[in-house]
């Protein structure tokens, strides 16, 4: 028997020696069945120490490195490296798969945790981010995943006694997580100063939020919340690696070989030196330890596991060991008994018995060990070392004999000469040298033909040869014992090998691959006896071939196991067991040999042996040995289904050209025309390489699909309905059990399943994400809740999927060979079958992955191609229909019986309640009895069969079946020539459907007055078809050559074809008999016509680039037109006869004149004079608006002019139907444009009289026949079409709100930089001068005075030790809108302002705060659901969407207790802008600011994100859920509004239709509200409201406002709606407006702000009150019955707020703020007491002392001093140009010391009265000054500086203050200066960018508070003259807090934003006494 099959016996994997301790830690635990599982190179080995059996789950695919054990203990969960590693949940009881965890980790799975229930998974990557994901692992879901941290993690897990909380530890850090929504959030552990911060190696979790987590010191450090409370010193004297909890406490084990066992509070309870110990050795190192009871498990970095009974602590049990470090090479056998030995890099030499599964001996040597040797009397041992020495042992006692060092290099191979006399040494310095063994190893001979290193040897049985292998792949042959090269080929010809262990050699020449020539087998052994070839390679493959296997390329059977490389492989003496041995995995794996005999008993062993296991899958070589395939089959595995251009990329592709267009398009674009075309009638079914895509549904309607069209088929009416969901190729078809539902997958790049129902014909769900290039096969569960389906891609991906939710449950790689048909187990929804080339598999479902067997044939037959399968009457029988015309019968996975069924191919097979039927290639219709005993009854497929009434003709008889269906008393059934048959039980056949068959159509023409028309096409038929409510084919006859065009005669009589080799015919257009025919071309005939009239003349257009023409009467050529460069491709006539307009391959339009073919040259203007007689050109100016924007990749390949002149339709490369308005001049005409053709459409015609029009598809073979809708009888039917390529050039408008609203960059807090323009050197980083009085510690000078004077004396000073939130005033209205709305029945409102969520009460005035956001709010809604009640959600911004911290997310939280729900982390990069509730209140939908604008829905309660898709290419500024749906939504944005629906996890939208209403244009859209019946209204930029009915537009509420229309509200109680727009309020008019519910009248509301314009940027409606927010900062209520305003909230409108002072004495404060306003608000009354406008920006404010005048510094250089008490100006001055930055007055009132931007400050004497005429400055200031202070007896004054330098001016002379000491001496009144030494502490090390730009002590003196550039406040103890001081910090702001200041008395602190003008109002809490 020759190697073309693999050998029928087989290896069983029977014991492992090993354990993996190295780089691995916590891998070894007790089972609940008191087993040990641990893991070694790629396998989960489950040990039992009572019977010593190892059982074995081979379920990973490379090295394992994490385990983790369920806490029920039987379940095991273990994770391995690779490109693409997966995580197994498997059961250690039958070590089986449970679930597959996939697709989310990269490079390896670090660590696994189980939660408390065992529901939650954590794992860890170890790619760059050390990527954090929690799994549902029963589902196979990930549920959340995070950035874990830069550096390694190695431990993780769950608080067992919080939920929802996990900790990690690795490399310098411990983190604690909280798992919210999707959201990971971590907080680093403090360290602190009670520990050194290092490396934390291993953790556990105890109760009241302790954790214990051992170090790299050997310390374990003790953290209560995420902060170090203490530690246990010493613990270990090394690292700790592992820590386990159990019920009585803690073990931990270290790298100082120690367990220490601790009680449940930490304290110490007994130590175990493990060195100390009998077995014990020095540098013994813990790795994994498990306490249970009184047993310990301690695994060694040594790879051994020793148990550990507690009271015989010193006597541990050694359970198992292996190599260590290094790699293992060596590997010889006893010649006589069942023992193995090894040697390894780790110096030690072992011996193993192979039937007490043990190690029996052990000796460490002096170096490496390469390889190793037993004598045939088996005394001697010798080994071979990589120092180039070699050392012969006793085997019986391990003593020396000798050791001999000849060579320098290492030595690879040795083996004894079979008589026993010879020792043959290979080395890597590529000799060969001979011992002699009884001459006490002396040197005898030497080989020294080698140019490469020696890897193999092998003696001649009579000892007289060796024959080596070297690295260079060289075999040579030596004499023995003198090593002389034997290079006669005779002389070795006859030569018996004692032993084979080469790799090369003609014997052997089956295990290389057949077109490889690499080196990667190492290893190789001969069974003679068994003739069976063992060999082993770098990929981990241990593989059994035939011996000897001669060809290349051979059939082998594959074992995997080991992880990398394989080095060595051997036959034990009596060749039971195979001995491997891994390099880099250091273990032994031993396999048990099955001979063939005994193959037929292993059948039925443990379920985990069958031999279709998916780990020992037969060879992946080539298909050498299987018969020819079918010629139908071959050609349906050539089809590749991939395009040049996916319709998924035309968006993209439309962008790029679009760009490069700007300029061109500047001619204002036609109109689409009026009319519009509907599908009709589609000729036509895909039956040539799809099958079973033909069912009858419940009505007893047919479906099936054509092109990319799902038709439904009436067989009484004759009429089809039409899915035109689908944008490309349907390949096939499901139906759902009850028959209402289909299923149709298709060709795309991402392609998608569409799942939509047969009598609305509207999608329920779109399923896409999985597969590449297309779906070739789907299949329902028979619950019909799942759905299978399988790719095209190149591992033929199999999905498993809940339809419904689109979600997918399993993925598996299916098969490198195609897949025809998925079929789901109808008993048992968890398996399914795949089959197809060379391929039956069976499947079960484990978790996110599917767990493969192939199907056994054993003795029964070949492995054959399968067509077809069905399940039959129990859960484990299968049939399948060949590609030979067998159906195979299956049991389980094994093959039972065969039956033959037809002859050639079994395509089709169904299930019947009692039996089968199949239909196949033969034409035969089969039923068969349930276990396919008898054949019951057999049709014929045939033209006599043919029922007498039955439409069109069939073409052949027999032909091939692809698709049969029972029902309705009826078999249907599906030809591969595209002919649907209805057969009745008692024989005659209907034919219902017919189209062309495999090949292009190209040939159409229509009758010039008659409903019919004629197709020609490759498949070399000529067919006329009916076009009237018959719809049938009249006629048809083959043709001996395909053909390519047709046309009939003017009188309808004749009708010529021309074919494709260049000839062309005449037939009669009733009969098709010929008339006469022409063959003068020799290429193909593109076009024909006959000249209008009497048709005297017929030109023929050929690829020869020729026209001829010809006299029909005479029929003789009578002319020729020459001249144009390649092929014709259209020609039409004129009117008259006398001209041909001819359009070649080249774009060149062409004219000639008949009948002699005179070449014509015509102005480009002229031709749309003359009259032609048809227009199918597709050049010239007419229609040049015909191509598109991509014209670059896609043609037009035809176009047809209606006979009245007005509509012209095209058909191009990418399926496309468009119509478009004649004449189509200027570039990128507006079209309409229709999908239903998947590749090309080759042509189109109008019928006579244009109420038709007929469309061919190239490829898809079908004809399409659409009805032409006039513009007025459209209104009832929205039409399917989509809008031109570009959008419109009109803008939509503008308005500075909404530009800036669009163009705003909303930067995160931590990228924030400094808002001032400081420069220099930040003072932390400064050097410090020595000052001059560094007094010693004991002085008599007096003591130093107070730095600041404090003025609460007296009282004992108190710290602030926190402060708390206690207003805001400020509400975020310039670039957001819809986010203020009521609550608690108008009792409270919510909105936000910088990045809290504000509760306000409209009666006190009281607010609460939601402070979890960590950036900027800018979006907000509420949940409207009564289940729902006080839901908000708020959307933030963010950076990069990974996921971390810092991205973008949704929070959604409870408006009373202030409670997260759930935190949605999102893809939105940059930030969400909008987010609105269901219906139902369970869904959420998104909006980003990322590019795209990606539109993303979540079911926010599980944090689940369920579809997601880019939005549109600019701005989208709302979108929102219809108020009664959870399925519908609509965004409108920047020239767009689109509606959107949701199906499954699919997002479909359709945009705005205008086109019903003249001249209405796409504006801008910025908000939208619903009406009952599908209305949608949306607000324009113009003050329109657009009214839209589903997604057409049909009218406009004319100027609803005088400017942009920016909020909406629909009421949800009565319907009523209220907008609100930018209006200067007038009489009539006002911002905001009550409408009714279809917006026909309104009411409006005046604003009573005074401003000149009032913009609103929200509206709520509450009961009979109306809540607004302005642009103004304002939050309003207007009352419905009076319209009395009353304003809720106040804020500054525009930021930054520079100015902030506070009263002396009461608790009032002023800010000042660039909106040019001053306003003074009162903290106890919460609100705004007054405001002045200023008319130009402010920049500073201050109080005198006194409180009786206020000073404000102005952007312009002017400054004003106003009387508190009547607001009137005292005085003003302007004697700088630049922004006065801040401005003072002395304690004694007496001056005012004004500091600018000029690098100056000014002093006025007040005391002078108001002419404030300067007295003096201050000189040689280095930059612009930021903050002022005077000192407390008004004589200094210190003055920071925009160069990071502080200076001391002397008041008022304004001398520049230099001796240090003097200024140590000062005691300030104020202190706000960000700069001295005494604030060094506030500079962060984080300030690189960003800046401290405020600060203010306290009044007591001895607290600091500062506001810095990252929007946080900061609390410090004053001074702070160490760096980076201690501090609490407070968030809320936004990026940049401008000033910062205490109120009188330490009550309060207030902050004011830049970014987010708003003022902040915290509470002093101070410590008590």
């Amino acid at each position: 028997m020759a190697a073309r099959s693999a050998p029928s016996c087989h290896l069983r994997l029977e014991w492992v020696y090993g354990y993996r301790g190295h780089q691995c830690r916590n891998n070894l635990y007790y089972t609940a069945a008191k087993e040990i599982v641990y893991f070694v190179a790629g396998v989960g080995v489950v040990y039992s120490p009572r019977e010593h059996r190892q059982k074995f789950y081979r379920g990973h695919s490379d090295d394992i490195i994490s385990l983790a054990l369920h806490p029920e203990r039987v379940l095991v969960a273990t994770g391995q490296v690779g490109k693409e590693p997966y995580i197994c949940v498997w059961d250690s009881y039958t070590v089986q798969t449970i679930s597959v965890l996939k697709d989310v980790h990269t490079h390896g799975i670090a660590c696994l945790a189980f939660d408390l229930d065992g529901q939650r998974l954590v794992s860890v990557g170890l790619d760059s981010k050390n990527a954090v994901c929690v799994w549902d692992w029963k589902r196979g879901k990930m549920l959340s995943t995070a950035p874990g941290h830069t550096d390694r993690i190695f431990d993780i897990s769950w608080d067992l006694y919080q939920p929802n909380k996990l900790v990690s530890c690795g490399v310098k850090h411990i983190k604690f997580w909280s798992l919210c929504g999707n959201a990971l959030t971590p907080k680093r552990g403090v360290f602190g100063k009670t520990g050194d911060l290092q490396t934390i190696l291993c953790l556990a979790c105890a109760r009241d939020e302790l954790t214990y987590s051992g170090a790299l010191s050997g310390d374990i450090y003790v953290w209560k919340g995420i902060n170090l409370i203490r530690t246990i010193q010493g613990a270990h004297t090394a690292g700790i690696f592992s820590m386990n909890a159990c019920e009585e406490g803690f073990a931990t084990g270290g790298r100082d070989g120690c367990i220490r066992l601790w009680d449940l509070t930490f304290k110490p309870i007994t130590v175990i030196d493990l060195r100390e110990t009998d077995q014990g050795y020095k540098g013994l190192s813990v790795r994994s330890v498990c306490w249970r009871g009184d047993h310990i498990l301690v695994g060694t970095q040594d790879s051994e596991i020793f148990e550990i009974v507690v009271h015989e602590r010193k006597k541990p049990f050694l359970i198992m060991q292996g190599h260590c470090e290094g790699e293992l090479w060596a590997l010889a056998i006893h010649p006589t008994k069942p023992l193995a030995v090894t040697g390894s890099d780790d110096r030690s030499v072992r011996i193993w018995s192979l039937v007490d599964h043990a190690l029996i001996a052990r000796c460490n040597m002096e170096e490496p060990i390469r390889c190793a040797a037993v004598n045939v009397d088996g005394i001697h041992l010798a080994l071979g070392m990589k120092d180039g020495s070699f050392t012969v042992l006793r085997v019986r006692d391990m003593t020396e004999v000798v050791h001999i060092k000849d060579r320098k290099e290492a030595i690879h191979e040795l083996k004894y000469s079979p008589d026993g006399t010879y020792l043959a040494v290979g080395c890597n310095d590529s000799s060969v040298d001979i011992y002699g063994v009884s001459q006490r190893y002396k040197k005898m001979g030497e080989c020294v033909g080698s140019l490469s290193f020696i890897t193999h040897l092998d003696w001649s049985s009579d000892s007289r040869y060796l024959q080596t292998n070297d690295g260079n792949g060289k075999r040579l042959f030596y004499r023995m014992p003198g090593g002389k090269e034997v290079t006669n080929k005779d002389e070795t010809k006859g030569v018996h090998w004692a032993s084979w262990t080469c790799v090369s050699g003609l014997e052997v020449n089956g295990i290389w691959p057949k077109y490889s020539d690499i080196n990667d087998i190492n290893s190789v052994d001969g069974n003679y006896i068994g003739q069976v070839l063992v060999t082993a390679d770098d990929y981990g493959i241990v593989k059994l071939f035939r011996y000897p296997c001669l060809r290349k390329g051979a059939k082998f059977r594959k074992y995997i196991g080991h992880s990398a490389h394989v080095t060595n492989v051997r036959w034990s003496h009596d060749h039971q067991w195979v001995i491997s041995i891994g390099g880099a995995d250091h273990a032994v794996f031993q396999w048990r040999f099955i001979p063939e005999r005994k193959l037929k008993d292993a059948l039925h062993i443990a379920p985990q042996e069958s031999l279709a296991d998916s780990n020992s899958d037969e060879s992946d070589s080539d298909l050498s040995d299987v018969p020819e395939l079918d010629s139908e089959i071959e050609q349906e595995t050539q089809l590749t289904y991939r395009r040049q251009v996916y319709k998924e990329d035309l968006p993209q592709l439309k962008e790029q050209y679009k760009e490069k267009q700007k300029s061109g398009t500047s001619k204002r674009r036609e109109r689409a025309p009026g009319n519009s075309i509907r599908l009709h009638f589609v000729h036509g079914y895909r039956g040539y390489d799809c099958r079973s895509n033909l069912f009858y549904t419940q009505i007893g309607e047919i479906v099936y699909h054509v092109a990319a069209v799902g038709v439904i088929y009436n067989r009484q009416q004759n009429t089809q309905r039409f899915y035109l969901g689908h944008d490309d190729d349907i390949l096939c078809l499901a139906i759902h059990p009850v028959k209402d539902y289909v299923a149709t997958g298709q060709v795309g790049r991402d392609p998608s399943i569409h799942i939509w129902d047969t009598e609305t014909i509207k999608p329920l769900s779109i399923l896409k994400g999985y597969h590449q290039y297309g779906v070739c096969a789907v299949d329902f569960s028979a619950d019909g809740k799942r759905l299978a389906s399988v790719g095209i891609d190149e591992s033929h991906t199999v999905v498993l999927w809940d339809w419904k939710k689109g979600e997918k449950l399993s993925i598996a790689r299916g098969s490198k060979d195609k897949i025809f048909v998925v079929k789901m187990n109808p008993y048992v929804p968890d398996k399914l079958i795949t089959a197809g080339i060379k391929h039956m598999k069976f499947w079960r479902r484990a978790g996110g992955g599917l767990v493969g067997r192939k199907g056994y044939i054993g003795t029964l037959g070949k492995n054959e191609t399968m067509m077809c399968a069905v399940y039959g009457w129990t859960e484990e029988m299968a049939f399948s229909g060949t590609s030979t015309g067998d159906v195979c019968i299956w049991r389980d996975i094994f093959l039972v019986k065969t039956v033959k069924a037809h002859d050639g191919p079994v395509f089709s097979m169904h299930a019947l309640e009692k039996g089968f039927v199949t239909g196949g290639k033969d034409g035969v219709v089969a039923l068969w009895d349930d276990s396919f005993e008898r054949c019951l009854k057999t049709y014929a497929v045939k033209r006599a069969a043919l029922a007498p009434g039955s439409k069109g003709l069939l073409l052949e008889d027999n032909p091939s079946i692809r698709a049969i269906s029972l029902g309705h008393g009826h078999i249907l059934v599906g030809t591969k020539n595209g002919e649907i048959l209805e057969v009745d039980k008692s024989g005659p056949i209907t034919l219902l459907v017919q189209g062309h068959m495999e090949g292009e159509v190209w040939g159409l023409a229509t009758h010039p007055y008659l409903p019919i028309c004629a197709t020609v096409s490759d498949d070399k038929t000529l067919r006329i078809w009916d076009l009237s409510p018959s719809h049938c084919m009249l006629a048809v006859r083959k043709l001996k050559k395909g053909g390519r065009c047709c046309c009939f005669s003017p009188d309808g009589k004749a009708l010529a074809v021309g074919l494709c080799d260049g000839s062309f015919l005449m037939a009669n257009a009733d009969t098709l008999e010929d008339l006469v025919s022409f063959h003068h071309r020799k290429d193909i005939i593109s076009d024909i016509r006959f000249s209008p009239g009497s048709g005297k003349y017929l030109a023929v257009a050929s690829h020869d680039s020729f026209v001829d023409i010809y006299n029909v009467m005479s029929s003789k050529r009578v002319g020729i037109c020459k001249g144009a460069t390649s092929c014709i491709t259209h020609i039409d006539w004129d009117i008259r006869g006398k001209l041909l307009q001819v359009n070649t391959g080249a774009k060149e339009q062409l004219f000639f004149e008949a009948p002699r073919g005179k070449r014509q040259t015509i102005p480009r203007m002229e031709v749309e004079k003359i009259g032609w007689a048809s227009w199918t050109s597709v050049l010239g100016l007419c229609c040049e608006g015909i191509w598109p924007v991509i014209g670059e990749v896609t043609d037009i390949t035809a176009s047809c002019l209606t006979h009245d002149k007005m509509v012209l339709a095209t058909g191009d490369d990418l399926g496309f139907v468009k119509l478009f308005r004649y004449p189509a001049k200027g570039k990128f005409g507006k079209f309409k444009r229709y999908v239903a053709h998947s590749t090309q459409v080759t042509n189109v015609r109008w019928t006579y009289d244009d109420s038709m029009l007929v469309t061919l598809g190239g490829a898809d073979m079908s004809l399409m026949v659409w009805t032409n809708e006039m513009e007025g009888s459209r209104e009832k039917r929205p039409c399917d079409s989509e809008e031109s390529d570009t959008g419109s050039e009109e803008d939509g408008g503008y308005d500075s709100d909404v530009t800036r609203e669009n163009e705003i960059s909303y930067t995160i807090r931590a990228l924030s930089t400094n808002i001032r323009p400081m420069f220099g050197i930040k003072p932390h980083l400064q050097q410090k001068e020595p000052s001059i009085d560094e007094r010693p510690p004991v002085s008599r000078a007096p003591p130093q005075p107070e730095k600041l004077q404090t003025n609460n004396v007296g009282k004992k000073k108190r710290p602030i030790e926190d402060l708390m939130l206690e207003l805001v005033f400020g509400y975020r209205g310039r670039d957001c809108r819809n986010n203020v709305h009521y609550l608690n029945d108008g009792d409270d409102i919510i909105y936000h302002t910088a990045s809290i969520g504000i509760l306000h009460n409209v009666a006190t005035g009281t607010q609460s705060f939601y402070q979890e956001h960590n950036d900027d709010i800018l979006c907000l809604t509420v949940n409207q659901h009564p289940k729902f009640i006080n839901i908000v959600a708020t959307g933030q911004v963010g950076d990069s969407a990974d996921m971390s911290p810092t991205a973008p997310s949704v929070h959604i939280w409870d408006a009373v207790n202030k409670q997260t729900l759930a935190i949605l982390r999102c893809y939105h990069s940059k930030g969400v802008c909008s987010v609105s509730f269901s219906a139902t209140g369970k869904l959420l939908l998104s909006v980003g600011l990322d590019p795209e604008h990606t539109v993303t829905i979540w079911r926010w309660q599980e944090g689940a994100k369920i579809a997601s898709k880019a939005g549109h290419n600019q701005r989208i500024f709302v979108a929102e859920f219809r108020p009664d749906s959870d399925s519908q939504f609509v965004s409108v944005g920047v020239k767009h509004v689109k509606f959107w629906t949701l199906a499954g996890r699919a997002l479909l939208s359709k945009k705005g239709l205008l086109s019903t209403l003249e001249d209405a244009r796409m504006q801008t859209m910025l908000a939208v509200a619903f009406g009952a019946n599908n209305l949608t209204f949306t607000g324009t930029i113009s003050g329109d409201v657009c009214v839209w009915k589903d997604h057409i537009l049909c009218r406009v509420v004319a100027r609803a406002h005088n400017g942009p229309v920016f909020a909406m509200y629909t009421t949800l109680r009565d319907g009523l709606i209220v907008t609100g727009g930018k209006e200067r309020p007038s009489k009539e008019g006002g911002a905001v407006k009550l409408w009714d519910q279809e917006l026909r009248r309104c009411r409006a509301f005046r604003l009573e702000t005074g401003q000149v314009t009032d913009c609103v940027r929200s509206v709520c409606r509450g009961r009979g009150k109306i809540l607004v927010g302005t642009r103004n900062a304002e939050i309003i209520e207007v009352g419905e019955k009076n319209a009395a305003c009353n304003i809720l909230v106040n804020g500054h409108v525009d930021g930054p707020i520079w100015g902030l002072a506070t009263h002396p004495s009461r608790d009032f404060f002023l800010s000042a703020a660039e909106d040019g306003t001053v306003r003074l608000w009162d903290i106890a009354d919460k609100k705004m007491l007054n405001k002045v406008n200023l008319g130009h920006a402010a920049r500073t404010v201050c109080y005198s002392p006194e409180g009786d005048m206020v000073a404000i510094g102005m952007k312009n250089g002017e400054f004003i001093i106003l009387l508190v008490s009547s607001l009137k100006i005292w005085g003003k001055k302007r004697d700088r140009r630049c922004a006065i930055h801040d401005i003072r007055f002395s304690p004694d009132c007496r001056f005012l010391a004004v500091g600018s931007s000029e690098n100056s400050v000014d002093f006025y004497d007040l005391s002078l009265g108001p002419t404030l005429n300067r007295t003096s400055y201050c000189k040689d200031i280095p930059s612009f000054v930021i903050q002022m202070d005077f000192s407390a007896d008004s004589r200094y004054l210190q003055v920071s500086t925009g160069c990071y330098k502080r200076h001391v001016y002397e008041v008022p002379s304004g001398r520049h203050l230099t001796d240090q000491a003097a200024i140590d001496r000062i005691t300030w009144a104020t202190w706000t200066s960000i700069l001295g030494s005494e604030v060094m502490g506030i500079w962060s090390r984080h300030a690189e960018k960003a800046d401290v730009n405020c600060a203010c002590v306290s009044h007591s003196g001895i607290s600091l508070v500062t506001g810095d550039d990252f929007g946080m406040v900061k609390l410090f103890d004053f001074p702070c003259p160490e760096k980076f001081a201690k501090h609490k910090r407070f968030l809320g702001h936004s990026p940049h807090v401008t000033n910062i200041r205490f109120t009188s008395g330490d009550r309060h602190v207030i902050s004011a934003g830049g970014d987010d003008c708003s003022l902040f109002v915290w509470k002093c809490v101070h410590t008590p006494h």
